[in-house]
Order: C-alpha cells, then structure tokens, then sequence
C-alpha cells in the first residue's frame, strides 16, 4: 500500500507565513528521511491563518530540488481554475525537475467562492474540468495538437517541453457525489475518495460503482482506490485521542461553513456539498472518531488501516496529520515519525 501526507502548508493562529513555509518544508525533509512515498500538496486560495498552499506546482518544484526518492502528488489541482496550456506546460516541466517523480491528481473544489473570486462561474466547473483534462491529454501527447471545445480553441500547438513520464504523469481524480465515482471509473482512471464531508462507511457502495464502471469499459485491474483522511497518531490513545481535537473540529466548521455557502442558484437553490456542509457543522468529536477519521497508537491505526483495505480494496491513503492547521509542528513531526516507523512497515 501506498503511504503519502496530505499537506496544506498550515498556517495556524499566532504564527507567520515564514514560519508556515519553514515547519512545512522541514515536516516534507522528514518524510523524505523516514521512507514515505509520496507528498501531496493541497491547492487552497484565499485562506489566512489556514494554509499558505495556493502554487501547488511552484511548491512540488521546491520538494523536487530538496528530495530524490518521494514522489510529489497535486490533490487536487483544480482544473477549472487553470489555463490549459499553461498548466500543461508546468505540469511537464516539474515532471523533468522531479526526474518522473510527479502524480498529477485533479478534481473541481467544492469551494464556489474561490471560483467567484477568480471570475469563473462554478456552474461551468463540469464542463471546464472534462476539456481542460483532455487538452492537456492532447498537448502532452502530439507534437501538433488540435482542439475546438466549448471554452477552448487551438489549432496546430506544440506544447514544450512534454512530460518525462510518457504518455503522461500518473493521472488520479477526485471523487465526490455518487455520479463521479463511475464516471472517472469509465474514463479508467485511478480516484481519490475522501471522509472529510461524508463517513468512511459511505464509501463503499461509491468505490463498487467505481469499479463495476472501470470493468464494464474494459480497463485492466480492477481500479485503483486512494482515501484522503484524518489521521493522528501518538505513543497513547488517550494522547492519539485528545491532541487533535480542537484542530479536527476546527477544520470541520471551517469546511463546512465554506460548503453551505456554496448555494448555487438554479440547482434546487442547494446544492448535495451544500447540504453536506450545513450538517458538517453539527458533527461532534465522538461521531468523528467513530467514522470520519484515524487515531489512535501506531498498533491502533495500523490494525484500523488494515481493516479499511480489505474492506474497501485501499490501493494507498493520503494522511492529513494536520487537520485544521491548530496541532503543533513538533506534535505533527512525531505523528509522521511514527506513521513512517510505526505503521509503514507492517503493510510493505
């Protein structure tokens, strides 16, 4: 099973962005040291005091200069938010920096006020999402590309330089609503699943449908499954329990406050992330505990792990050892230490 750090660059209360960018590349020198596969970055805009992540790639370039072994992961890059051509060529350009270390992983945000900021209309991000990913298909992939689409328009591009993984980096899409999961199964590619809005009891179902719609397009394999989740761990489990509480129910009212602000007009006045968001808010820490996130020891956590890969067919997972950006930087070093140390090796 692939281990990866679901990574935000947090900015927590009280602290500065100088600080934000020092603890964040030191906890990413310490996954490297310690074994874990692969690093991957967060795209958040407009986020004081939460993140300062908003250059996934300018950053995954840094990780790149400073590692030689950890792969560098985008969840996600939003693609409605980018240029095609532009990102194709960026994209490409840290996959020759990385020497073939990057896993391009994309998806549209739930967050609507970052698409108003930016000027694209949210109700467009379906659309915009599938065009963009096949230009970039096309532009890594012919010498002289053509395209004429709703929102784009190319004749005769080649795009330089192309990626040094071929045809292209590893592509991995973000699931979310019920339809997503055996769309992207159709289109053959591996998914992201998450527990931050819904309960990791719910992703069943969505990841069989995922897979029923891979098998039914003839893909090979059977398709490959990567959860994004909470996880903290510690040397006790009452420790495990209560260091990240305040920072677990921080990112959830903060998540959730952003989802049901999300009304998106003309789509039964709210939309499902909407709807989600609004009850994400009344979560306490017990349900939590009980279905959303991972805490525990190293023997707790490993034995939870376990169990979610044979119960859901898990291909890796991307731990957020920070949710909520409150947990300390020296208490989030020894979270990875031990994930790396402790948990790492009884799944190679």
């Amino acid at each position: 099973m692939e281990f990866g750090m679901f990574h935000e660059f947090q900015w927590s209360p009280g602290t500065s962005e100088i600080d934000a960018f020092a603890q964040s590349f030191a906890q990413v020198d310490a996954a490297e040291d310690w074994g874990l596969d692969a690093m991957w970055l967060a795209e958040l805009h407009l986020s004081p005091y939460r993140s300062v992540l908003s250059s996934p790639l300018m950053i995954g370039t840094a990780i790149a200069a400073r590692t030689r072994r950890m792969k560098i992961g985008t969840a996600v890059q939003v693609l409605p938010l980018c240029h095609p051509l532009r990102l194709a060529e960026e994209v490409a350009t840290l996959d020759h920096i990385s020497e073939g270390r990057v896993i391009f992983g994309v998806g549209r945000s739930g967050f609507k006020f970052t698409y108003d900021a930016y000027g694209i209309d949210y109700l467009e991000s379906r659309e915009r999402f599938a065009e963009i990913l096949a230009i970039l298909k096309l532009a890594w992939t012919d010498p002289s590309f053509s395209h004429h689409g709703h929102f784009y328009h190319y004749d005769k591009l080649d795009i330089v330089p192309k990626p040094r993984q071929k045809p292209y980096p590893p592509i991995r899409i973000a699931a979310t609503s019920a339809d997503t999961y055996a769309a992207i199964g159709k289109l053959g590619h591996p998914i992201f699943c998450a527990s931050r809005v819904g309960t990791l009891s719910e992703l069943g179902p969505n990841i069989g449908a995922y897979r029923e719609a891979y098998a039914e397009a003839g893909h090979p394999g059977r398709g490959e499954v990567y959860l994004r989740v909470p996880v903290y761990i510690a040397e006790t489990a009452e420790r495990a329990r209560d260091e990240p509480e305040a920072s677990i129910m921080r990112l959830y009212r903060h998540v959730g406050e952003r989802l049901a602000a999300s009304a998106s007009p003309g789509v039964d006045h709210r939309d499902e992330r909407a709807a989600r968001g609004e009850r994400l808010q009344s979560v306490t820490y017990e349900e939590a505990l009980r279905d959303k996130v991972i805490v525990g020891t190293p023997a707790m956590v490993t034995d939870r792990l376990k169990g979610l890969q044979e119960e859901l067919g898990l291909d890796g997972i991307l731990a957020e050892l920070n949710s909520g950006s409150l947990i300390p930087h020296e208490r989030v070093m020894n979270a990875l230490r031990l994930l790396c140390q402790e948990v790492m090796p009884h799944f190679k």
